[in-house]
């Protein structure tokens, strides 16, 4: 039952898209910390590393070395070009809530002068992970066993250190049920599974083969940065992610304007049907999709909305757009500390636009204005990144 009760815990991090959550044990809160993605809470921290990844450099390949810059370091990336990538013009915007699916954390909507920068026509694929990986050896997240005395930092005190057998590099991949389930109940729908990573997207036995266009998932927000460090470009803030994400329409809800997502031809990579047990695959896609699937945003932006989450260099707090200028701000690059009511212990990162497991009866992670969160250590399988540069 222990084993059980772990697994569960473990498992209620993600559950896809759900805009209310019912109480948790406070039993199950004690074994893992949180984070919140499609309005999901408490994510297990179990991924933390003794060092974060990006700056642990010394058990790289010496090529790998010698081409990666450390933080703060003013040597030249590898890559220099603006290959793939969209030049986004500089412009004001209000950001925030649009409409009455918006959360607290969307209000109040603000007004935000960003300046231009180039961003990625699509998230990060396989393929170009792999050739970070290949010149570098960076190990990720979900591949390495977790550290206990690292992970319980983020833990509420005096919790009780899981057996050993549970402490081993992993990440979590959905599982439809096979019939209709009560919704409260997110381990029938998630699994922690053994040898889950970005090459094992479903884990031990699965192979991204002939997927080298899919967005790479299973990366932690430690993974993300030190991929675009490595490409000389950086993680968007979240103010520059929802602008890029609006294509050049105003107080929109979608990217594509305020046609519903499942209205009219299909836009976006979501879940159509009874989540989580039957998907129509009406947009063609029962799971992940490759890239550029659907038509790009108005700036040449594609999956802005579904396919996978996104991660954002931003902290996340709450009550961040609250504490802005009334007058507005420039560029802002978000909280100067993480904080979620909801898990106070542990240390998250914004996460942006949308999965394929999110619908309307469930959640709208695919808006724009939509925030959601997770602790920086996790990796799921339907959480990826883009990147971009200043010039």
């Amino acid at each position: 039952m222990l084993k059980l009760a772990y697994q569960i815990a473990l498992l209620i991090l993600l559950a896809s898209c759900r805009q209310k959550v019912q109480p948790v044990a406070k039993s199950v809160f004690l074994m893992v910390g949180s984070t919140s993605v499609c309005g999901l809470k408490h994510i297990s921290p179990r991924f933390m590393q003794k060092k974060h990844p990006e700056t642990d450099l010394q058990k790289w390949p010496e090529k790998g070395r010698q081409k990666y810059a450390e933080p703060g370091s003013h040597s030249l990336p590898i890559h220099s070009s603006h290959e793939g990538m969209k030049w986004i013009k500089p412009g004001k915007f209000l950001m925030g809530a649009d409409n009455n699916q918006a959360e607290a954390d969307e209000y109040p909507k603000h007004r935000v002068t960003v300046k231009g920068f180039w961003m990625d026509t699509s998230e990060v694929t396989n393929a170009s992970f792999a050739k970070f990986v290949k010149s570098t050896g960076y190990i990720t997240t979900a591949e390495k066993k977790p550290d206990w005395n690292t992970l319980k930092r983020q833990l509420p005190p005096a919790t009780t250190k899981p057996d050993d057998s549970l402490l081993v590099a992993a990440s979590l991949v959905f599982i439809s049920p096979a019939s209709p389930v009560v919704r409260d109940d997110y381990s029938q729908w998630w699994q922690f599974k053994k040898g889950a990573d970005w090459r094992h997207p479903h884990g031990r036995g699965s192979t991204i083969r002939g997927k080298d266009n899919y967005p790479v998932i299973h990366v932690s927000w430690f993974d993300a940065v030190a991929y675009a460090r490595w490409a000389g470009r950086r993680l968007p803030t979240e103010a520059e992610w929802e602008w890029a994400a609006r294509g050049g329409l105003q107080n929109k809800i979608y990217p594509w304007g305020n046609e519903p997502v499942d209205s009219g031809n299909p836009k976006a990579n979501t879940w159509q049907g009874d989540f989580p047990s039957h998907n129509t695959c009406r947009d063609r896609f029962y799971g992940l999709g490759p890239v550029a699937s659907y038509k790009p945003n108005g700036y040449g932006l594609y999956d802005m909305a579904g396919n996978a989450w996104e991660w954002c260099a931003d902290y996340y707090n709450d009550t961040y757009y609250s504490r802005l200028p009334k007058s507005g701000i420039l560029n802002p690059a978000g909280a100067s500390r993480s904080f979620d009511p909801e898990d106070p212990y542990a240390r998250k990162r914004v996460i942006r636009g949308g999965s394929f497991l999110c619908n309307d009866s469930y959640c709208s992670g695919y808006r724009v204005s939509r925030r959601m969160k997770s602790t920086e250590d996790s990796g799921m399988e339907h959480l990826g990144f883009r990147c971009v540069r200043n010039d």
